[in-house]
């Protein structure tokens, strides 16, 4: 089993950051490709970014895509999600999950993830 905690979410200007922090527990880190998602108040939860085992290939929302950067520490059982030029409607409960498949077909779909954390809210004022 394992368990995923995210971190890191808060409250922040619309053009500020926020990196947020997914911890990892209860297995082997480097074996999962892992995700974040979001689901804003009233709306479906969709996909944000995504990271191989290894961290060679990364994949982006396009909503995200060149604001958003998400990366991994294999040694700290660690995905982040480094977000920048934050915009209201990035306003969502974050959260992040992971895939135990070994290939990377698909992993913009949450069926495709096997564990999911808690989540952390982020809440961009204008």
């Amino acid at each position: 089993q394992v368990q995923l905690v995210e971190s890191g979410g808060g409250l922040v200007q619309a053009g500020g950051s926020l990196r947020l922090s997914c911890a990892a527990s209860g297995g082997t880190f480097s074996n999962y490709n892992m995700g974040w998602f979001r689901q804003a108040p009233g709306k479906e939860r969709e996909f944000v970014a995504a990271i191989s085992r290894g961290g060679l290939r990364t994949f982006y929302a396009d909503a995200v895509k060149g604001r958003f950067t998400i990366s991994r520490d294999n040694a700290k059982n660690t995905v982040f999600l480094r977000m920048n030029s934050l915009k209201p409607e990035d306003t969502a409960v974050y959260y992040c999950a992971a895939d135990l498949n070994p290939t990377t077909i698909g992993l913009t779909r949450d069926d495709r993830y096997d564990y999911w954390g808690q989540g952390t809210q982020v809440t961009v004022s204008s």
